[in-house]
């Protein structure tokens, strides 16, 4: 061996559409850097039309994914915990970066992003018994309401948490059969990025899960008034930019959850859960009614 330093592999981020990852249509890019300033990679920075185009991937994949059983959901989001503790190295060290955090604190991060995929997994066929059920009416009727998801969802994810709020906003909707379209952080995308590799190879079928890197602003507003698109979390969007959204997002009734703070180390409720899930109330005559009042 010849004594020649060598030079590191620099690792190229890319986007994750439809179980691809694609630079931006663009081929703009944007410097990342760390809490000092200090340089960490070029993130694609995505444009209008990548939105579109990830928008189309996830509505591919709604069918599929909201046909899967329940229970089916739940072990492909256990995977994902399963790939992440695999790679927590990774992680810890990205965001440690992207957060100026220290490497244990960044550790316990990490560690609850891993434990909070496993406790949306649990609830994938549990979520129904809590919002479903049948209803007292008054008559010879069965009535039974049940939740099914709203389709796809757009995500602006927290800005400050690049990792554990990212996991905290993504995994309930699709935990309940939603598909999503994520913008990462604008300021921290990195761990977002990474985590596309780990959702490529956990099961997940492309284009249930689509991450964006990029301005927040520029692909929120797209995404907001985009016809294909059911529902909006607004959790990494700032008050004006929120309002503006949720305005545009008006146009076709999307729902709509709007940013509010959130402890993100804090065990999560049923919010997320239900914040992207429509209701369907099914009747169904008993059967004639005898003389005695019993039915048959």
């Amino acid at each position: 061996m010849s004594d020649v330093t060598r030079l590191s592999v620099f690792k190229t981020y890319k986007l994750y559409v439809g179980g691809k990852f694609p630079r931006s249509e663009s081929g703009r890019v944007y410097e990342v850097t760390d809490s000092k300033g200090n340089w960490l990679a070029n993130a694609p920075r995505s444009s209008r039309k990548d939105a579109r185009d990830a928008v189309a991937a996830a509505r591919k994949a709604f069918g599929g994914w909201s046909g899967a059983t329940a229970y089916n959901r739940g072990q492909v989001l256990y995977r994902v915990a399963e790939m992440l503790e695999g790679r927590k190295e990774q992680f810890v060290r990205e965001v440690a970066e992207a957060e100026g955090l220290s490497r244990a604190k960044a550790a316990a991060v990490v560690d609850a992003a891993i434990d909070r995929w496993v406790w949306y997994a649990g609830w994938t066929d549990k979520i129904a018994q809590v919002v479903g059920g049948a209803n007292p009416v008054a008559g010879p009727y069965f009535n039974l309401s049940s939740p099914e998801p709203t389709g796809v969802v757009a995500v602006l994810a927290p800005q400050d948490s690049s990792f554990l709020g990212l996991v905290s906003v993504l995994a309930p909707v699709i935990a309940t059969g939603n598909t999503a379209v994520v913008v990462a952080s604008a300021k921290a995308p990195l761990p977002a990025l990474s985590l596309g590799e780990v959702l490529a190879t956990s099961d997940v079928p492309g284009g249930v899960v689509n991450i964006l890197s990029g301005a927040t602003a520029e692909l929120g507003a797209p995404l907001a008034a985009h016809q294909d698109v059911n529902a909006i979390d607004l959790a990494g969007a700032d008050a004006e930019l929120a309002k503006e959204l949720e305005i545009a997002a008006a146009d076709n009734l999307k729902r709509v959850r709007r940013p509010q703070p959130v402890d993100y180390a804090a065990t999560p409720g049923t919010d997320r859960l239900t914040a992207f899930l429509e209701t369907k109330t099914v009747w169904h005559p008993t059967g004639a009614l005898g003389a005695s009042g019993s039915s048959y």
